[in-house]
């Protein structure tokens, strides 16, 4: 079965934050990381089934729940998951805080590696926790991670978790088996867990391959909490579901605990059968997608190499979040975000949002979106920054 990416869905009008926030009215929106692709048919073909049934109470998550996703796993990335050790919850976000409540005491230290999504900053802020950021290393256009620093701050005695992206938003990065077995090393040396949010976990590049962190050794299975979703890979944020998966069962009571103190123990119909639809038939569409993505990677690239070679674009190895190093245009990032908006009529995000220091210099652009839409941005960007 072809998708069809190439075709333009109207989405203004639609209470859609991407398109209808009010600095997004007048500019082509490539900011809030969801894409514009109509999901997979399977997906819809199951939402419909169960909008047929016409009644939406309260659910139960059944067996075929629990085995589409431990099924995926398995046969895509050879990680094999136990039933229990799953907790669903609402959304990536709600259950990155409710983890950071269940594992970090008010006043107690979360490290974070910078430039990150901006919502660990708010989850490690929101539970009373003090942040500390372990920042990456920008080297020839791509990052890396500062183990000795890491060690440092993983050596305060306050210090409780790491929050860890793989792939990494918005740097881009997908982090190989020995560089997270080395993380995992520091912070077992140190008593610090690892929570990784791996949501975009298969949005990933030709030549580059996404390994979970659990997966990679026992004990970063014994010491790592995962968080995941399929509403990334699948454009189906909006069915709000993810699940928390831990092999600890001391560990799973406690994120349980936090979950029903935080309310965020219900899930919809609807994330229930598309969770189950995406993992069983929409395979796929993976496939097909991230093809479509590396085709707007390079001609993003393409485009930058050959009208504004001032300007470097990180390499991508996952994601569909595009990174971009603006510093040779001497100006902030949000100077140049106001320009492309104000200018341009493009909406980007300033990297200022994934790090104060470690994301000046940088504008964060997203790529998931049919080429025409790319095309015009890029044409209205190359004209406003020449």
């Amino acid at each position: 079965m072809r998708h069809d990416f190439d075709l333009l869905i109207p989405r203004r009008h639609t209470n859609c934050v991407k398109w209808d926030t009010p600095e997004a009215s007048n500019a082509i929106p490539m900011w809030v990381a969801d894409m514009d692709f109509r999901v997979a048919q399977p997906i819809i073909d199951a939402l419909h089934r169960r909008v047929e049934h016409g009644v939406f109470g309260y659910n139960l998550v059944p067996d075929e729940y629990y085995e589409a996703v431990i099924s995926w796993f398995s046969r895509r990335h050879h990680w094999t998951i136990k039933r229990e050790w799953i907790l669903y919850t609402t959304a990536v976000v709600p259950a990155l805080s409710a983890t950071i409540k269940a594992l970090a005491a008010p006043g107690e230290k979360v490290i974070l590696q910078t430039p990150v999504y901006n919502c660990f900053f708010s989850s490690i802020r929101n539970n009373d926790c003090i942040l500390v950021e372990n920042p990456l290393i920008y080297e020839e256009g791509s990052y890396h991670i500062d183990f000795d620093d890491l060690e440092r701050k993983a050596a305060d005695p306050q210090t409780r978790l790491l929050l860890f992206c793989n792939p990494h938003n918005p740097a881009g990065r997908l982090w190989t088996a020995e560089e997270m077995e080395r993380v995992n090393t520091i912070c077992l040396r140190h008593g610090v867990k690892v929570v990784a949010d791996e949501i975009h976990c298969e949005l990933v590049m030709p030549g580059y391959k996404y390994t979970p962190f659990a997966s990679v050794s026992q004990e970063c299975l014994d010491n790592s909490i995962t968080l995941n979703s399929p509403s990334k890979s699948f454009n189906t944020a909006g069915l709000q579901i993810a699940n928390i998966i831990s092999n600890d069962e001391e560990t799973r009571q406690r994120i349980d605990r936090a979950i029903n103190i935080n309310e965020i123990c219900d899930v919809n119909p609807f994330g229930i059968v598309g969770t189950i639809a995406a993992y069983n038939e929409c395979e796929y569409w993976i496939e097909q997608l991230c093809d479509y993505l590396h085709r707007n990677y390079d001609y993003l690239c393409s485009t930058i190499e050959q009208r504004l070679p001032q300007l470097k674009v990180t390499r991508l190895e996952g994601t569909y979040l595009a990174w971009i190093d603006i510093r040779a245009l001497g100006l902030t990032s949000d100077e140049v975000t106001r320009l492309l908006l104000e200018r341009a009529h493009v909406l980007v995000n300033s990297g200022t949002m994934y790090g104060a220091t470690a994301g000046e210099g940088f504008i964060r652009l997203n790529l998931a979106c049919p080429l025409r839409y790319l095309q015009e941005a890029l044409e209205n960007i190359c004209k406003t920054l020449n």
